[in-house]
This record gives structure tokens, C-alpha cells and sequence, in this order.
């Protein structure tokens, strides 16, 4: 069972005093990972990140894809003014974005860069290999053989490790995409061009699976995506003055525009007081899947799209893949393409954080329902010290934590947190 609020501050306090050398190790340097320690650093906490600067946007995403966001809901959290990409353009001369303007990745890696620079100083590249309770504190090793010893760990991995590929093709999908992989997901490639002159079959509805569409089309690859919903959805072209009847009707939010989503964003405190039933009802439908506005006329009327089906199953037959899909009537079809490619977005699953040992894993006290790890106001686990943010925190705080827009709510609250705790003077002997 989940510790109260005071339980869990109480542990923590404990584990604190009388360890004023020990570090905070924040495990990641993400979007989430970078604005916690900056705010920890900002209040004096000794504080280690490890892991690559905006890894997974470097080599997660495919060479040539944009930010869905908006330049409003990109911009990472910093202690002080300053720290806004609307910043980093401006240093750099470089134009400030609009909203009519989409955010090449590359755009926001650099930005990511500076910032880590600015705000919060090195980052160790080492990875995190294994994490484990050491009596109040934690054990942290690294791939390079280190131990340290840490006051507290914060989990800010983004969705490293959670993608997911559906069982009817988990069994031609290896490890890694490789050259012989028939199956991959769009979380393996930094670049599609390998695929020119191949027949691939884009798998998902979502921004990811048009986005790798066209992309794929644009490389000289003959690309077909598969539609489980009825229709895709585009996202709006964004206004730069909304009338007020509008403006009243559905207000803006940094996910988009209509009370539920400004609602969310705006008190994702109170996301987390609802009932763990209707968190994750909100998390997995307040945000369906669409495309970016900016993205349509690559796709609408270029790249074929079939709606409507499923996959059923597929098998591999030399160097092909004999996909068989279900139709909106229920008659199989074959398609036999050279490669699949999974949009399949990701599953959070706490199991799926390898570096947590598996007697660590298990004291961590998950949401109902769910394997996301059940969380306090100040995003700490039940196990005193242990905090998770970004997507990991979504079932708990709501979507806007799947996104950049939600570094400010998490890492202020973090760091407030962890800095108190670690201000306590240790007790007289």
C-alpha cells in the first residue's frame, strides 16, 4: 500500500540527515531530466545527471521530423529567466517561432544543449546499469563499473525502453532493427533512408506513423500506412488572434485547444486527485491519435492510407513480410511488403525500467489498473526518495507530463521537495 504524504516525508527526511555529501542522481538528460537538475543545482543540491543529452531526440526520431508542440509548450524549465527556446533564438540571432511555425528536431536538440550549458552543467554520458536500496540511501552503478551512493534517484528516462509493438508482429520484430529485421518500431531509426526502394507498411494513425510516411515517400521508399480508427485525424491550423467567442468556447492550452485539455494543463494537481480509474481513462483519451496541421499535404492524396484495419497476423517468407490484415467487414486481406514499420506509441510499464532491480521494482506501489508507479503531490514513489517523472508520471498527473510543457509543474516540485529535506540539519547525538 502507498505510503501517506507524511510517511513518505518523514522517510525521506530520515534518510537525508547526517548524509549532507551524498548526491541526488538524476537518471536521464531529457526534456525532464535536465529541468530537475537545473532546479536542484539552482537550491544548492549536490546533484549527478547521467545519460545523453537529448538522447532519444537524437537518435530516436527519424532525420527530418518536427515538434508536434507548439514553440509555447517546448520550452524547458529553468530556475531563472532566460531559459526559454524564445531565448536561445534570440542569443543566437536566429527568428523567434510562431505558431504557424513547426520545430525541426534539430532545432530543439541545439536548444536542449544551450540550455544544459546554461542551467545546468555537466552531464555525465555514463548509463545508469542498476539502482537498488542501500539501507536509507541508494546503490547507483554504471556501465563503467562506478558505484556511487546517493541521497535520493529521480527516474526521468522519458519512454526509453517502453516502445510497443503488438504481439501479431512481436516475432519478427529482434532487439534492434539491424539489416535482417523485418519489423521495427519508429523508435529504432534515426534515419529511413535505408529503406528506399522498398515497399513498407506503416503501422498507427498518430503523428509518428505519418510523420515516418512521408518521410519514407519523400526517400524514393513506397509506403502505405494502416489505419485501425475509421479516419485520420489533422490537427487545426493555429490562429494568431482567436476572436473571444473562441477564445471562451475553447480555450488554448499547450496540447491544443477545449476545456478538458486546459483543464489538465492547467491543475495537473488536481488530475491527481481523481479516482485512478478516471486518470487513466483521461490519460489514454484526452489525446488521441492525430496529425500535425503541418503534415497534411505531405500525406493527404500522396501517401496511401487504408482505414478501417488491423493487423491479424504476419509471417515472414524469405526477405518479405506476408502481412494479414482485417478488413472494416471482417474479410482478411495479404499485403507482402519488405518491411513493417510499428507507429505503435509506447506502453508505460515499470518493468520495462531495466536499470531498477527487480527487489526495487517491486516495493514501488503502482497505479490501479496500470504498471505506472503511484505517485505523490511531489512526484516521490512509495519508496522514500525514489521519484519518477515525464511520461512514467502521466497516469498520476495527466498528459500534459507526456509532453515538454510539463517540465515546470514536475521539476519546481521536485526540487522544492528534495531541497528541503536535504536543508534538514541532522539530528543531535
Amino acid at each position: 500500500m502507498t505510503q501517506s504524504l507524511p510517511g513518505r516525508r518523514s522517510a525521506q527526511e530520515r534518510a537525508f540527515r547526517g548524509r549532507g555529501g551524498l548526491p541526488v542522481v538524476v537518471v536521464g538528460a531529457g526534456p525532464y531530466g535536465l529541468s530537475v537538475a537545473a532546479h536542484l543545482r539552482a537550491a544548492g543540491v549536490l546533484v549527478r545527471i547521467f545519460g545523453e543529452v537529448l538522447g532519444s531526440w537524437r537518435h530516436a526520431m527519424a532525420t527530418g521530423m518536427f515538434l508536434k508542440s507548439t514553440p509555447a509548450a517546448t520550452d524547458l524549465s529553468a530556475p531563472e529567466p532566460g531559459g526559454r527556446l524564445a531565448d536561445f533564438r534570440r542569443v543566437h540571432g536566429e527568428p523567434e517561432l510562431t505558431e504557424l511555425t513547426p520545430i525541426p528536431c534539430d532545432v530543439f536538440v541545439r536548444y536542449g544543449q544551450w540550455f544544459q550549458k546554461r542551467h545546468v552543467g555537466e552531464v555525465d554520458p555514463a548509463r545508469v546499469v542498476a539502482v537498488e536500496r542501500d539501507g536509507a540511501a541508494f546503490s547507483v552503478r554504471l556501465d563503467d563499473g562506478q558505484h556511487l551512493t546517493a541521497a535520493a534517484v529521480v527516474v526521468a528516462t522519458g519512454l526509453n525502453g517502453l516502445a510497443y509493438i503488438p504481439l501479431e508482429l512481436r516475432a519478427l520484430a529482434p532487439e534492434g532493427p539491424g539489416p535482417a529485421a523485418l519489423v521495427s518500431h519508429t523508435s529504432q531509426h534515426a534515419d529511413l533512408s535505408p529503406y528506399t526502394g522498398q515497399r513498407v507498411a506503416v503501422i498507427g494513425g498518430g503523428q509518428s506513423a505519418l510523420e515516418s510516411a512521408a518521410l519514407l515517400h519523400e526517400a524514393g521508399a513506397e509506403a502505405q500506412v494502416f489505419v485501425r480508427e475509421r479516419q485520420v485525424l489533422w490537427g487545426m491550423t493555429p490562429a494568431l488572434a482567436r476572436p473571444l467567442t473562441h477564445r471562451l468556447a475553447k480555450p488554448a492550452s499547450p496540447l491544443g485547444t477545449g476545456w478538458i485539455l486546459a483543464a489538465v494543463c492547467k491543475t495537473p494537481g488536481g488530475v491527481k486527485r481523481l479516482p485512478a480509474s478516471a486518470r487513466l481513462m483521461l490519460f489514454r483519451r484526452a489525446l488521441g491519435p492525430s496529425g500535425g496541421w503541418w503534415l497534411r499535404d505531405r500525406v493527404e492524396g500522396v501517401v496511401p492510407v487504408r482505414t478501417s484495419c488491423r493487423v491479424t497476423g504476419a509471417t515472414a517468407d524469405a526477405d518479405t513480410v506476408r502481412l494479414e490484415l482485417a478488413g472494416p467487414t471482417g474479410g482478411l486481406e495479404i499485403f507482402v511488403v519488405d518491411h513493417v514499420l510499428a507507429a505503435t506509441g509506447y506502453r508505460l510499464d515499470l518493468d520495462a525500467v531495466p536499470f531498477l532491480t527487480s527487489t526495487l521494482r517491486t516495493d514501488v506501489a503502482c497505479v490501479p489498473g496500470s504498471k505506472a508507479p503511484d505517485l505523490d503531490g511531489a512526484f516521490e514513489s512509495s519508496v522514500p526518495g525514489l521519484y519518477f517523472t515525464g511520461s512514467l508520471a502521466a497516469p498520476m498527473f495527466g498528459p500534459m507530463m507526456r509532453f515538454v510543457a510539463g517540465t515546470e509543474y514536475a521539476a519546481t516540485r521536485i526540487a522544492r521537495r528534495i531541497a528541503a529535506a536535504s536543508a534538514l540539519p541532522a539530528p543531535r547525538p
